[in-house]
């Protein structure tokens, strides 16, 4: 099987209500900038990063998908199978022109969509979906936190409601909350009243998207054990690993963080500081499936859980937990479920495990017409 084309794509889905908003960021849309692989067998591997649907971004992304990594994996220059995954990731990752100027952000965000879309491929072409190619199986039970009823930019009355609905109607036993309010007595009022509403039984997460400096964590971070939160997400800035670690030793409320680090080496000096408790890669983050595993495997090595930041909206990340031992919790967001063939389902709170080749990654119909419109 050789690669015969790239068709880059940017995809930009509505995301709920219009519009949400978290400590620091405000968004309308989300973005799924990426590329389609075809091949002369007649087979085409799909993947794409996840941003802010910022559509002059969103071009370079595609740009260096096309411009940067496509006359290697067309050309001659690598000169590997696209099934021989690992191996292609390698030397796509270090060749020399593109490794010098970013082993993070834009390189590693369209180096990441190739990735997905390679597995997507292998595991077409083995007819299996990637979980079973990665060796998991469909009995897992993988749970589901939703994160689509807590936004900042929502009244407490709307997020009370909308989060005792995805409890009572949906079925979740894990819902998310953004904190990181201008007073941070608002977030603890926000915080007590949907514990109120929805009782001891049900696990509630906190996240301060990067809000806070280190004196302020300490004191609104360490007032949330009172409420049973499960843990607090990214609290203070997203590099700071020492920080994070002095905060670790402050509070009793464990630290889960990931979905701003860009590679495997970064989220090793967080896991061997103990500055995390709950790590959290993206697939579209990090570089792809490939590195993805990486980073499971040093956290389960540390004992510590996995839960993955859906910034694909859980289409890759479903499969990688029904994979890896470390991953029994997954975020979820619908903002892509109408634009896919395949969307990730739940039922009662638990993912169900795709049966359709692949990662999960070929848009439908609906998008093609959206993608060829941008």
């Amino acid at each position: 099987m050789k690669i015969t084309r790239l068709e880059p794509f940017i995809l930009h889905a509505p995301v709920t209500r219009g519009g949400i908003a978290d400590s620091t960021h405000a968004l309308t849309h989300w973005g799924a900038p990426g590329v389609a692989i075809h091949t002369d067998v007649g087979l085409t591997g799909y993947g794409f990063s996840g941003t802010h649907a910022h559509l002059a971004t969103d071009r370079l992304i595609t740009d260096c998908i096309v411009q940067s990594y496509g006359p290697l994996l067309i050309g001659q220059e690598i000169g590997v199978d696209p099934c021989e995954v690992a191996n292609l990731w390698e030397k796509l990752h270090k060749y020399p022109p593109i490794y010098w100027v970013g082993r993070a952000g834009i390189t590693h965000l369209a180096l990441g969509a190739i990735d997905i879309a390679l597995w997507d491929l292998k595991a077409k072409d083995a007819g299996v979906p990637l979980w079973k190619l990665l060796g998991g199986s469909a009995a897992k039970r993988v749970q589901a936190y939703n994160t689509d009823g807590g936004w900042l930019n929502w009244t407490l009355e709307t997020v009370v409601s909308d989060c005792k609905r995805l409890v009572e109607e949906d079925g979740y036993r894990s819902v998310k909350l953004k904190v990181g309010s201008a007073n941070p007595d608002d977030d603890l009022r926000r915080v007590e009243a949907v514990r109120t509403a929805l009782g001891p039984e049900v696990r509630i997460m906190t996240d301060a998207n990067g809000r806070w400096m280190l004196p302020e964590a300490i004191q609104t971070a360490g007032r949330l054990a009172d409420f049973d939160v499960a843990w607090i997400e990214e609290p203070i800035y997203f590099d700071d690993v020492q920080g994070h670690r002095r905060l670790a030793e402050a509070i009793r409320t464990p630290i889960a963080l990931g979905e701003q680090i860009y590679t495997a080496a970064h989220f090793r000096e967080f896991i061997h500081a103990g500055a995390v408790h709950y790590v959290q890669p993206d697939v579209v983050r990090l570089a792809g499936v490939t590195e993805f595993l990486e980073v499971a495997d040093t956290a389960h090595s540390a004992n510590l859980p996995v839960a993955p930041h859906v910034g694909d909206m859980a289409q890759v990340h479903q499969h990688l937990c029904f994979a890896h031992p470390a991953c029994n919790l997954l975020e979820y967001i619908p903002w892509l479920h109408d634009w896919m063939e395949h969307p990730a389902r739940i039922q009662c709170g638990y993912y169900i495990a795709p049966d359709a080749p692949g990662a999960g990654t070929t848009p439908n119909q609906r998008a093609f017409k959206e993608i060829n419109k941008t």
